[in-house]
């Protein structure tokens, strides 16, 4: 059984990690100890050892409706019994618990949200794991995680791919490069004379984070999930203020008008040149910082692989490199 004070500082911690991951979190009544919603996803939360307590927690359905849209949520179980076989629910242990514990501190550190994976449970990935061995065969091994959840593009390039896209021998590294990914809209008009100039725009881009410049990016393609294990992840040398300031001043140049009325008075002809800018106001930025992974080979010299595209890139991602 799970002690009180045992139960109540699970429960706070849980609170913290649903926090950092963006969810709207609440305390519910006995047995459960939370509820958590964001964006169409409702999470329950029930901290216990007791096995009876999880049993009708694992074989209960429950739902929320939310202005009259009904939502079934999910369960997560946080428990220290090890002698579980839960089925519809997604179950913590330790090795969870400390995991994403630390992630949240992390996260709350970097001011980014955390990104929890709720679509397995502990017992099911041993239960894979066994069943393997039952058999006979060893099952490959999984690829070694870091710990680490950061948004980024997924790595489609191997190292040897990497390599060989290079096209010289050396040490790859593989590294992930910050970018802001950006939405900007744009509205208004201005009316000079009898010429009305509307400041409509909507589009997508991105800029590098740490050498700033603009590249296009499909936000769509971006996933929230562990980076390989030894993966160089940098830092942005650019604030997102920064960032966002630039891309408003870069529009505002690019949807500036010179506008050219022409008048008539008498046998004179007049021309009247006015420069009409959009209003700062009317322009809304939305950015977010998102990682491009790129293979680093080191040999006779640097070449820089985009690990998602496979693209050869003229020039490097960061802000420059050196060879000793």
């Amino acid at each position: 059984m799970m002690e009180h004070d045992m139960r109540e500082k699970a429960r706070n911690a849980m609170r913290l990690i649903l926090e950092a991951a963006r969810f709207e979190v609440d305390e519910v009544d006995e047995p459960l100890d939370l509820s958590a919603v964001r964006e169409g996803v409702c999470l329950l939360v029930l901290c216990s050892n007791e096995k009876e307590v999880i049993a009708q927690f694992d074989k209960t359905n429950y739902s929320l409706v939310v202005n009259d849209h009904e939502m079934t949520c999910k369960k997560l179980l946080f428990t220290l019994e090890k002698d579980l076989n839960t089925e519809n629910c997604v179950e913590w242990g330790v090795d969870e618990f400390v995991r994403y514990a630390g992630e949240a501190v992390i996260a709350d550190i970097l001011d980014r949200e955390l990104a929890l994976d709720l679509s397995a449970t502990r017992v099911k990935k041993a239960a894979v794991s066994a069943a393997g061995g039952a058999g006979g065969a060893q099952a490959p091994a999984p690829q070694e995680s870091s710990g680490i959840t950061i948004p980024h593009f997924p790595v489609k390039l191997n190292e040897q791919a990497a390599i060989r896209a290079a096209g010289i021998q050396g040490t790859a590294k593989l590294r992930f490069i910050p970018y802001f990914l950006f939405h900007y809209t744009s509205t208004g008009e201005q009316v000079y004379k009898d010429r009305r100039i509307p400041f409509d725009a909507d589009g997508w881009g991105a800029i590098n984070a740490i050498n700033g410049i603009k590249i296009e990016l499909d936000g769509k393609q971006v996933i929230e999930a562990e980076i390989p294990a030894g993966a160089e992840v940098s830092d942005p040398h650019i604030a997102k203020e920064e960032a966002s300031e630039r891309i408003v001043s870069e529009l505002i140049e690019r949807l500036t008008q010179k506008v050219r009325i022409k008048q008539e008075k008498g046998d004179a002809i007049f021309y009247e040149e006015k420069i009409l800018k959009p209003d700062k106001k009317n322009i809304k930025v939305d950015a977010k910082q998102v990682y491009i992974p790129v293979w680093q080979i080191r040999g006779k010299k640097i070449v820089e692989v985009n690990a998602f595209t496979g693209e050869l890139l003229s020039e490097p991602m960061d802000e420059g490199v050196e060879v000793f």
